[in-house]
């Protein structure tokens, strides 16, 4: 199993960016996904999650400091997690790491780097 990241960069206040995490090696529909962050001096903290696509619904969570700016989606069919993140912040920069539910653990992409000039 391979997580790949992509999509990270150097951005301006209030610009957008769209993480992909690339998936191998699995049938990526029947588990949870998601993305948390890594700013520098701080604890990994979780940004957003996507319930697996073999149910009618699909939930997803985000942390409080991203609703409303933050959107995760999944196509199954490419095997890929997004990330939509607009309004971006100063305090967005972070090493954002992709991540896939194993039931017995979480398995993580290398990290893409975002940051984010006032």
């Amino acid at each position: 199993v391979q997580l790949v990241e992509s999509g990270g960069g150097l951005v301006h206040r209030g610009d957008s960016l769209r993480l992909s995490c690339a998936t191998s090696g699995l049938a990526m529909r029947y588990y949870h996904m998601g993305w948390f962050r890594q700013a520098p001096g701080k604890e990994r903290e979780g940004v957003s999650c996507i319930s697996d696509a073999d149910h009618e619904t699909i939930t997803t969570i985000d942390a409080d400091s991203v609703k409303g700016r933050f959107t995760i989606s999944r196509d199954d069919a490419k095997n890929t997690v997004y990330l939509e993140m607009n309004n971006l912040k100063p305090e967005d920069t972070a090493v954002y790491y992709c991540y896939v539910d194993m039931y017995s653990g979480n398995l993580w992409g290398q990290g893409t780097q975002v940051t984010v000039s006032s």
